[in-house]
């Protein structure tokens, strides 16, 4: 679980960088999309970076490293 500061952080990034938990849940959405149908020409480069973005974003925070 998640302590304060966590979820402190996480709800910064996702305000500053994705506007809502929606968008953000719709990027991991995607994530998991992804990773079913990676094939040539299936996603955009952009798509790829921005769900890769998201994914480490939360990674950082769930490891409390966040600067």
């Amino acid at each position: 679980m998640l302590n304060k500061n966590q979820m402190d952080e996480l709800s910064k990034i996702i305000e500053d960088q994705y506007g809502t938990p929606e968008t953000l849940a719709k990027w991991l959405d995607l994530a998991v999309e992804m990773l079913f149908y990676v094939e040539e020409d299936t996603f955009s480069r952009v798509e790829f970076q921005e769900v890769v973005t998201a994914l480490k974003k939360v990674v950082l925070i769930l490891r409390n490293k966040v600067d």
